[in-house]
This record gives C-alpha cells, sequence and structure tokens, in this order.
C-alpha cells in the first residue's frame, strides 16, 4: 500500500497502480495512470458523505483546473474566500455542494457546464484590442501571455488601443 498525499490529501492510499524506483536521490514513485487517478479521486470526492476537508475541496478545484479567482467568481465570492476555505478547512456547505455539483456535471459532458468552466479558464487574463474601421470600433480579444501583462498607454490621436482584463 502506498499513502498518496498529492494536494495534501490525507486519507487516500493506493493498493496498486504505481511502482517505486530507485533514483539518484533515492525512492521515487511513478503512478502509472495518473490523469485517471486523479478523476477517480475526484468522483470519490464528489460522493463523500460527510463535509469536504480544505484540502478535499481545492483537489476538487484542481481537478476543474480552476484557479482559486475562477471557482470565487463561480460561487460568487473573491478568490481569497476560496484560499481561506482550502487553508482552513471551513467549506460553507454551499461551497461544498456547488463545487461536487459543477466536477460532476463537467465529467459527465454537460455542456453548458464545460462551457462555463472552459471560458473561466481561458479568461482569467486576456487583451482586447480595439481598432477603429469605417463601421466603428471592433474589439478582437485573445488570451495574454504571461510576458505580456502590461496595458498601453494610448495618445488622443492613436486609432488602436490595448486593454488588459
Amino acid at each position: 500500500m502506498y499513502h498518496y498525499t498529492d494536494g495534501g490529501l490525507q486519507n487516500v492510499q493506493l493498493a496498486n497502480g504505481y511502482r517505486v524506483q530507485k533514483t539518484p536521490y533515492g525512492e521515487a514513485v511513478a503512478i502509472d495512470d495518473l490523469e485517471g487517478l486523479t478523476q477517480t479521486i475526484c468522483t470519490a470526492l464528489t460522493k463523500k458523505p460527510s463535509k469536504l476537508t480544505g484540502a478535499e475541496f481545492r483537489y476538487l478545484r484542481n481537478g476543474l483546473m480552476l484557479s482559486q479567482p475562477s471557482l470565487g467568481q463561480m460561487l460568487g465570492v473573491s478568490g481569497q474566500a476560496v484560499a481561506l476555505w482550502e487553508k482552513t478547512g471551513r467549506v460553507p456547505k454551499m461551497a461544498d455542494a456547488m463545487i461536487r455539483l459543477f466536477y460532476t456535471a463537467h465529467t459527465n459532458g454537460h455542456e453548458q457546464v464545460k462551457n462555463i468552466v472552459t471560458a473561466l479558464n481561458e479568461s482569467e487574463r486576456f487583451t482586447v484590442t480595439l481598432s477603429e474601421t469605417a463601421k466603428g470600433w471592433q474589439a478582437n480579444t485573445e488570451p495574454m501571455t504571461k510576458t505580456a501583462r502590461t496595458t498601453t498607454r494610448t495618445t488622443p490621436r492613436a486609432k488602436r488601443a490595448t486593454a488588459v482584463a
């Protein structure tokens, strides 16, 4: 048995599906199907009869690949509130129920939930480029790269402006 503690989980034991390998730095554990394991753990957490711990809540959030601010936006709270729940383990009943619902619907192929989760993942940081055309102003949005997180200053006569959202 291997005590699996990824993401701060304390109550997961692997009976198989892993290999212990020797490395120059000591023993290491290799998981055969990490994505499948993660999905199975998340699904088990959604069915857990008791309240989620902060680490379990974080594991489900990470299973959805959502940041704290994105999940907060879905729940109508700040990202800091989500961080506090994860740190202290004091997850409100509403948030506990909603993340279970989001994960279950997302993994079962509910298109509207998938679209919301995808949009939040893609929209955390983006640029809006505005161009003045004969038909008026046109907007184009693009994901922002990590290196391009600055706002371009514009002059009154500029024909193009870039805003960070």
